[in-house]
């Protein structure tokens, strides 16, 4: 394996810090880089674990993360230390590990690996677990680094359709039975590259698409084989465009098939029973030390020696605990493998439920000026008033989407983690990370409940009880929490919900079930949230609600209530997408109904927004371009092109009223 451990050295003269600290804060052993002279920079981490040698000045200025004696040893080490840099820098130390050539040794190693993987018969698990320096392990440190760097950087993907990297990783691939460590990188690598890749795509032959169907097919049913089978099922949904039309079906009912037993299971039960295991399985293994011990006569200070390398390890891991863990942690590293199933099966699904967003050759360029209006005018026409694409969801997918019941496994997901679950899990600093998964869990299961209910028929979600149950359950999820607004994630994904579910509720005129003062509480805390997808949602809330009760009767001070509430956004929230939704809500509010008319004249609606329609015009022109997107900037318009048609018609409306 000489040429890879040539590989290895050129992937580090490879990165050049050029005087700049490098500094990865998160990784299991502290990277810090600093620049002390112009010709020398030090290399540190944990003090208890650095030697002499390593701490010493290094008179070449490049990234170097020293190795164990000769031949593979050194190219372990260095993969670590990439990854980890990948992995925490983000899409700036991404892009700058591509400009200065990371690939080329990068794609030259994972050949070497490949090679070797031919040349030397696979070691089994076990035996594989012990040697930390085996070819397997280095090609996943590989895949790993070329995972984050393709995720972070499209010069990335572009040089991994070029360089024939498929072939190489769907080889690692092929051999998921006897190392799916190894398999789940590349599952991960590729659902990345087969995003959006149009080119890549035309390099997937017969046998390669054979590849994939035998992972996503494979029997195995462990926890870490759920996740394989779930991330290639992804990669498959990302080559749909090239799969016969005559097997779309069949292929989109595996994919779903796959999704749906990984949600079927119970994840704060598997959390409960596998940390079970884990504490009997550590007392017996202490039990039988003891009693080898005894019938030694081990000293006692020899114990305690022992005792201590263990804890150290378990420190020094904790920070990349999903990838870092050893194998004498296999409960959960199954059962972190379980709860990442679930996470991506439900983004497969929200995936397979969006549409495409215009691009921006479609918007061409846009102007903000009162030329556009015309524009804006022809282009509503055209597109029979919708601005952008709805959601859509083939016949396909909604047959595999309710064969499998996944509407009611979604819905089971949204509940909170089990509290148990959530308790044993706070017990043990190296569990504890599980909590915020399960958690993330929920937020995607009610961010793809959102979708369902957006493109469902009312029938296929169970009818109109089902969807009243739906929003107390909703309601009540919320509302038990009497800190919800200081969760962001979670209050972006249940306001998302539940805008969706109750749009669906008053296009359907199902009778909603949240109270006025439940609405004005969630939007009190809303609207003041600094996430705009959590302003965006209740605002538009709130003019959903508002455009029911201005039908009815009674209504008339809740309707007064959020007026005031839609104009004080409109006019000083610093978001023109947020402004321009309040501005939109105000429209269907005010639109029609007595009770709305007599509101909107009682709150001075028409001067106020007379008064902020030139400021709300004046603020397209100023920031539309370099703040905002081509296809924000186009609702935009049109919500100033509605602005003015709606001025227009309160005018005619107060006059009515006065006269």
């Amino acid at each position: 394996m000489g040429g890879a451990l040539n590989g290895a050295e050129s992937l580090q003269q490879s990165l050049w810090l050029q005087g700049q600290p490098l500094i990865c804060g998160s990784c299991n052993f502290e990277l810090c880089f600093e620049a002390k002279e112009q010709d020398e920079c030090h290399f540190k981490r944990d003090p208890s674990q650095t030697s002499k040698s390593e701490a010493a000045p290094m008179k070449k200025r490049l990234l170097h993360l020293p190795g164990h004696g000769l031949g593979l040893g050194l190219v372990q080490n260095p993969k670590a230390g990439e990854r980890n840099l990948s992995a925490c820098g983000g899409f700036e130390v991404c892009d700058d590990m591509v400009t200065k050539d990371i690939m080329t040794p990068l794609v030259a190693l994972l050949k070497e690996c490949s090679t070797g993987l031919d040349s030397n018969e696979m070691s089994p698990q076990k035996k594989k677990d012990q040697n930390k320096n085996s070819i397997e392990n280095i090609a996943n440190e590989a895949i790993n680094v070329l995972w984050n760097i393709c995720e972070c950087s499209s010069r990335a993907v572009s040089i991994f359709n070029k360089e024939g990297c498929l072939e190489i990783v769907l080889k690692y691939l092929s051999r998921f039975s006897t190392n799916v460590d190894l398999a789940i990188s590349v599952a991960y690598c590729l659902q990345t590259v087969t995003e959006d890749n149009p080119e890549l795509l035309k390099s997937f032959s017969t046998p390669a698409l054979h590849v994939l169907e035998s992972a996503m097919l494979s029997p195995v049913s462990s926890m870490e084989y759920l996740l394989l089978k779930t991330l290639v099922a992804g990669t498959v949904w990302n080559l749909k465009d090239i799969i016969p039309s005559k097997s779309q079906a069949e292929i989109i009912n595996a994919i779903l098939k796959i999704l749906s037993e990984v949600l079927e299971m119970d994840a704060g039960e598997t959390v409960i029973q596998m940390k079970e295991a884990e504490t009997q399985r550590i007392k017996t293994a202490a039990e039988t030390e003891d009693t080898l011990q005894s019938a030694n006569g081990d000293d006692l200070m020899e114990d305690e020696e022992m005792e201590e390398i263990p804890h150290r390890r378990k420190v020094r891991r904790k920070t990349f605990i999903s990838d870092l863990l050893p194998p004498t942690d296999k409960e959960l590293r199954e059962t972190i493998a379980l709860l990442t199933a679930q996470q991506t099966a439900l983004e497969i699904i929200v995936n397979m439920c969006c549409s495409e967003d215009p691009t921006d050759d479609e918007w061409e360029e846009l102007s903000s000026s009162d030329e556009s209006d015309a524009f804006m005018e022809n282009a509503l026409s055209e597109c029979g008033g919708q601005l952008l694409s709805p959601l859509c969801l083939s016949h396909e997918v909604h047959t595999a989407l309710t064969h499998h019941l996944l509407p009611k496994k979604i819905f089971d997901k949204t509940a909170f983690p089990n509290s148990v679950a959530v308790d044993v899990c706070s017990r043990s600093p190296t569990w504890k990370p599980l909590i915020r998964k399960m958690n993330t869990i929920q937020c995607r299961a009610l961010v793809c409940l959102q979708s369902l209910v957006s493109l469902l028929d009312v029938d296929h979600l169970g009818g109109p009880a089902a969807l009243q149950t739906l929003a107390q359950h909703l309601s009540q999820l919320l509302f038990s929490q009497p800190d919800f607004a200081k969760h962001v994630d979670f209050l972006e994904a249940i306001s998302s919900a539940l805008r969706a579910l109750l749009q669906t509720m008053a296009s359907k005129n199902i009778p909603q079930c949240m109270t006025p003062d439940q609405l004005m509480t969630l939007c009190t805390a809303g609207v003041r949230s600094s996430n705009v997808g959590v302003r965006v949602n209740v605002v538009s809330i709130l003019g959903i609600t508002g455009s029911v009760l201005a039908k009815e009767d009674g209504t008339l001070d809740t309707l007064k209530t959020i007026g005031y509430s839609l104009l004080e956004v409109a006019t000083k929230d610093p978001c023109l997408v947020v402004a321009g939704e309040a501005l939109d809500a105000l429209f269907d509010v005010f639109a029609d109904g007595k009770e709305a008319e007599r509101a909107s004249v009682q709150i001075k609606l028409l001067s106020t927004l007379k008064e902020f329609q030139p400021v709300f015009k004046m603020k397209i022109r100023k920031e539309g371009r370099t703040k905002y997107s081509p296809d924000q900037l186009c609702v935009l318009d049109n919500v100033k092109m509605n602005l003015r048609r709606f001025v227009a018609y309160q005018e005619t409306v107060e006059k009515r009223l006065t006269t």
